[in-house]
């Protein structure tokens, strides 16, 4: 073993002993879609006397966290969202409307003398003269009062607590002690109440919660003029529940917010769902990757089988790094670990490929001479395939939000680890199993002594895909305008997360008829709901924005036609908020594409690079028609489907074009088109196989991953089998059409070829 193999080899297993370390003691976050409960996103709102800045919602992020606390929420996460928003996730948290109030809850308490009844006809409601502060409030009963200007605030509370008073007949109320200053100000103004008679209604003292009177208690006969209450204390009544005492006291002692709040976006997803879908995933994995593995070892015998088990080694270090970054594993990023297992064939079939390509043109005597040349030579196409992909999942975490993100975060950490996993273990196993003896005295057993049957055919035929490259565009012209006329003539389904409006998700017994319940829905009132089936037995609802009233309605409505149903999860975007994630949809798209023109006109020619921009639009387009004709919704899961498929598509232009450049720099050889010719023959069996690869780990996604990553697989699937075809068929002709172009002439009627 030669030295740069031992230095390899102990790095392995110096990653694979810590991610096994780290993979047994740190556990990996689940995200609430998995695990189950609400997060809502609340933004905070400028008032004429208060600005909604930086250090606003920082004070309104800390009174927030004290209400949650008091809420008795279990690992509850809230963090700052840019200036405004706030983000907060309360695991197992199944009731979202009693959890927004109590947080949106501005909760601005204040004390008031009252100044007298304001009921036409009361000895009390003579004109009053008006002072700054005087307003007119309805109180318990609705009576409206005359209030003067707030004395006291929530400010000079010291604590407030729910008690239960069974032997004074006053039941729940709310117990508040005032502080400092406070203290004097109670006494003042209860005082100031003692003077006048009892049974008027300016003996009162009310307390204000949100511009809302919630007690109005007269003060009581033995307190004498002026005196007042000297103790500090007071208690709240108003034949309060238990729960609403404790939500009153909760909301006094966390304090007001310095700005009001409002909700932009709640989702709620219930443990059972989290828990099917992690199930099924986790069985996608396992299927798809055995898949995977026997495809590969049928393919490379020795070194597939080595591939396989440095696969199983990508699995436990990106599991590790998830876990070792405290990054949060969504239901999107499930997805995405198990994309990433098979696009980490990628690395190993390019090396494959090329160790054939060494040994069988005899350049190299023995195969591990071979396997080193392979991996010297793919390097190149590994890496810019790798960093197009790292490019689409960066534009996921910076410009997306929520689940979508974590798909970005999954992504790139897979990314990374399969570069590692081709690169090193996967060489030092390989190189290790090629310099021994029994393998030396049978080559073919490595896999690699063979050209393979895709390679074998490709050579006896030496076909001339390249003759005539303006048909190919012809052809995939045609098929452009029939996907893309779905555009025009469906349009695009934007989910609730570009537009707006509330999805609820529905559990039945047996499987219901949609149609019934979008007839029972529009008579109650709700014509615009979109009803769909979801999975064997589930609905789902998609409506405009919904208050929580009519929610109700809804799945009241919904169980008198289905039956028996249970809510499994409710989404709730705000229309400002869709408008912004459309836009910020957009602007992911069009940076994707932007990007990775940039990259690639850096590492191409320009022609290159600008040819499979082109073949990234018209994936792009061809994905957005099928799914405008299938009817899909397209929403943030579709997003990131979609820069996949980008990073997807521009992987295989990569891996050619990366031959084009090769070949093209040993000059005096065929013409240009000769050379893409000859280009794709040489990559065509990695195409095949690397893409072999990641439709058994989507279609067992697709298949067993459940109805929330159908979606999700299904556009991946189609955007595999368009890349691939547009790789070759699209970036190809464009190439050579742009290099004739450049060079002033046209291009050869020959597509002259040399064999593979």
């Amino acid at each position: 073993m030669n030295r740069s193999l031992r230095v390899r080899a102990l790095l392995a297993l110096a990653v694979l002993a810590l991610s096994l370390y780290v993979a047994a003691t740190v556990p990996v976050r689940l995200g609430l879609d998995l695990r189950g409960g609400t997060q809502i996103v609340l933004e905070t709102r400028s008032t004429p006397t208060a600005d909604a800045d930086s250090a606003a919602t920082d004070r309104t992020l800390e009174v927030l966290r004290g209400r949650i606390d008091a809420l008795g929420v279990a690992e509850p996460t809230l963090v700052r969202s840019g200036d405004h928003r706030i983000i907060v996730e309360l695991p197992g948290v199944q009731d979202p409307k009693k959890a927004a109030d109590v947080l949106g809850r501005t909760a601005q308490l204040t004390f008031h003398p009252v100044l007298g009844a304001a009921r036409d006809g009361d000895e009390t409601s003579r004109p009053l003269p008006k002072r700054p502060g005087q307003r007119v409030l309805p109180d318990e009963s609705g009576t409206p009062l005359r209030l003067g200007p707030a004395l006291l605030t929530g400010e000079d509370v010291k604590e407030a607590a729910a008690r239960f008073d069974q032997q004074g007949g006053a039941g729940w109320h709310v117990t508040v002690g005032f502080e400092g200053a406070g203290r004097d100000g109670w006494a003042r103004l209860t005082g100031e109440a003692a003077c006048k008679a009892p049974g008027d209604a300016a003996r009162r003292v009310a307390i204000v919660l949100d511009d809302k009177v919630i007690s109005s208690p007269q003060v009581d006969p033995s307190i004498a003029c002026g005196a007042g209450i000297r103790d500090g204390a007071t208690r709240i009544t108003g034949s309060f529940s238990p729960e609403e005492a404790r939500e009153l006291s909760l909301l006094i002692n966390g304090g007001a917010l310095p700005v009001p709040v409002e909700t932009v976006e709640q989702r709620t997803v219930g443990p059972t769902l989290g828990a099917q879908a992690i199930t099924a995933s986790a069985w996608a994995a396992v299927i798809g990757t055995a898949l995977t593995s026997l495809f590969i070892i049928v393919v490379y015998r020795l070194l597939g089988a080595l591939a396989a088990l440095a696969l199983a080694c990508y699995g436990l270090v990106s599991y590790a790094a998830l876990a070792a970054l405290g990054a949060t594993l969504t239901l999107p990023g499930l997805a995405g670990f198990v994309l990433a297992i098979g696009m980490a064939v990628d690395a190993n079939v390019l090396v494959f490929e090329r160790a054939r390509e060494e040994y069988a043109a005899r350049r190299r005597p023995s195969i591990r001479s071979a396997l080193t040349a392979g991996f010297r030579n793919a390097f190149s196409a590994i890496a810019d395939s790798n960093i197009t992909t790292l490019i689409a999942a960066a534009l996921l975490f910076f410009l997306a939000s929520g689940p979508v993100r974590g798909f970005g975060v999954t992504l790139g950490i897979g990314v990374l680890a399969s570069m590692f996993s081709a690169l090193v273990i996967s060489r030092v196993l390989a190189e290790f199993a090629a310099s021994r003896p029994g393998v030396r005295r049978r080559p073919r057993l490595t896999g690699i002594a063979t050209t393979g049957a895709v390679r074998e055919r490709l050579t006896r035929r030496n076909p001339l895909l390249m003759r005539r490259p303006r048909r190919w565009l012809a052809t995939s012209a045609a098929v452009l305008v029939l996907a893309g006329s779905g555009l025009a003539v469906r349009g695009v389904d934007l989910g609730v997360e570009f537009t707006g409006g509330r999805l609820i998700e529905y559990s039945t017994s047996s499987p219901v008829d949609p149609g019934r319940v979008r007839s029972a829905l529009a008579d109650a009132g709700f014509p615009r709901a979109v009803v769909q089936s979801s999975g064997d037995a589930g609905l789902t609802v998609r409506t405009d924005p919904l208050t929580d009233a009519e929610e109700g309605e809804v799945t009241g409505t919904l169980r008198e036609v289905a039956g028996p149903a249970d809510k499994v999860r409710d989404e709730l975007i705000g229309p400002s908020l869709g408008e912004e994630l459309r836009q910020g949809a957009l602007i992911a798209l069009a940076v994707a594409l932007g990007a990775q023109f940039v990259y690639l006109a850096a590492r191409f020619r320009w022609v290159l690079g600008s040819a499979a921009v082109v073949a990234l639009v018209h994936d792009v387009v061809i994905l957005l028609g099928v799914f405008a004709w299938l009817g899909k919704p397209v929403d943030g899961v579709f997003l990131a489907a979609l820069l996949t498929v980008i990073g997807y598509s521009v992987n295989d232009s990569v891996v050619l074009f990366d031959r084009v450049r090769e070949l093209d720099r040993r000059g005096s050889g065929p013409p240009f088109s000769g050379v893409v010719n000859q280009a794709i023959l040489q990559t065509l069996p990695r195409t095949v196989n690397t893409g072999m690869g990641a439709a058994f780990m989507l279609t067992a996604l697709a298949v067993l991953g459940g109805s929330s990553l159908t979606d999700f697989a299904l556009a991946l699937l189609i955007g595999l089998a368009v890349g691939t075809y547009s790789s070759v068929f699209i970036a190809a002709p464009v190439a050579i059409g742009l290099h004739a172009r450049s060079r002033g002439g046209k291009p050869s009627p020959e597509g002259a070829a040399v064999t593979a």
